[in-house]
């Protein structure tokens, strides 16, 4: 077994700590990556605290991985030593429903294996994440990840890069089209981002005025004050998609209203709530309201290609090991522009 140190939680009400662990030894189809960076999601402080009530401790948190290939299974033909590589939210899957026949190994139907809290595909047991040392991974569930990109913000596109892009290619965002984007953080500010590179007219709807000037440097052609019931208004029947990222309770009703018939509203944020949809908020103009999860790995790696064609990386704040559970609290309070990302490095100070 491989020998790995990281930062884990090993319950709900304890903080996440330096941790020992062991992988499992790489196989012909395996590669290992020694990590350098690892971004922090919002859902890594839903798992650790078990908000979801699903976690299985120890838990090795972390799904937005980049670094450095040291070793490759003789099957291998992706990947050599040196090359840079990331790794998303998942390690594995059944690799034979009609979902991941198709590449969309997101929807398996069987279920596919979390890069933390899941189960070990070849093993079994846990797997954990990437807020440690390093990991070991099959071929096909590893990004390359394309030269020049800044590393660290490279990582949250693993999460907050797909998560956008892949409902705005599905529902076709591109030139001559308008679309709406809900909130500013770590996701909206990459669907921002995003949007604007595929050539949308791309809106931002924000309850913070303070944030029109971020959100016009990211992209945003307009900005909407979501509380401003005037500004709303102007914006009635004229989207062809809105994309929300926001993981709190919020009126999902006045934003249908703003779509075109036949349109769609995709949500990608999570709120601890169900949300509340009226049904004539999409009888009346035969509107749509969808979720979208993730994407399947060639949809990933389409993304990371276009994100370095475009220039496009998340906005970042390091920091270290070691000051997690600060970056939690803050990230509970937003207070954050608009991704942290851990720089690996500095495990070894902190464990």
């Amino acid at each position: 077994m491989l020998e790995c140190v990281g930062f884990g939680a090993t319950s709900a009400s304890t903080p996440v700590a330096p941790f020992s662990f062991t992988r499992r030894d790489p196989g012909p189809d395996d590669v290992v990556i020694k990590i350098a960076y690892c971004g922090v999601c919002h859902s890594d402080l839903h798992q650790a605290r078990n908000e979801w009530r699903n976690t299985t401790y120890p838990c090795v948190p972390g799904h937005e991985i980049v670094g450095h290939v040291t070793a490759v299974g003789a099957n291998v033909t992706r990947f050599k030593e040196g090359d840079q590589a990331g790794v998303g939210c998942m390690v594995g899957s059944c690799r034979t429903c009609s979902a991941c026949r198709e590449g969309l190994e997101q929807y398996c139907e069987v279920g596919f294996n979390g890069t933390y809290n899941g189960v070990d595909p070849v093993i079994g047991g846990p797997t954990f994440g990437g807020y440690s040392d390093r990991i070991v991974v099959d071929q096909h569930f590893v990004l390359s990840i394309p030269k020049g990109m800044d590393l660290a913000a490279t990582a949250p596109l693993l999460c907050a890069g797909i998560t956008t892009y892949s409902p705005l290619r599905h529902w076709k965002a591109g030139p001559g089209k308008k679309v709406g984007i809900v909130g500013l953080g770590g996701l909206g500010h990459m669907g921002l981002k995003i949007a604007h590179a595929m050539g949308a007219h791309t809106v931002l709807f924000t309850t913070t005025p303070g944030k029109t000037e971020d959100a016009k440097r990211l992209g945003a052609d307009e900005v909407v004050i979501s509380k401003n019931a005037a500004e709303m208004a102007k914006h009635t029947d004229s989207f062809d998609f809105i994309l929300d990222t926001v993981a709190a309770d919020h009126p999902i009703d006045a934003y249908l209203g703003l779509l075109k018939r036949d349109a769609t509203l995709t949500q990608v944020g999570a709120p601890e709530n169900p949300l509340s949809v009226a049904a004539f908020s999409v009888i009346w103009r035969r509107r749509s309201f969808a979720g979208s999860l993730i994407g399947g790995i060639p949809e990933t790696q389409e993304m990371l290609d276009f994100c370095a064609e475009h220039g496009l990386t998340s906005d970042i704040e390091m920091i270290k090991m070691a000051d997690i559970e600060t970056a939690y609290a803050r990230m509970l309070k937003s207070d954050v522009k608009y991704r942290f990302v851990i720089d690996m490095a500095s495990l070894g100070a902190a464990a």
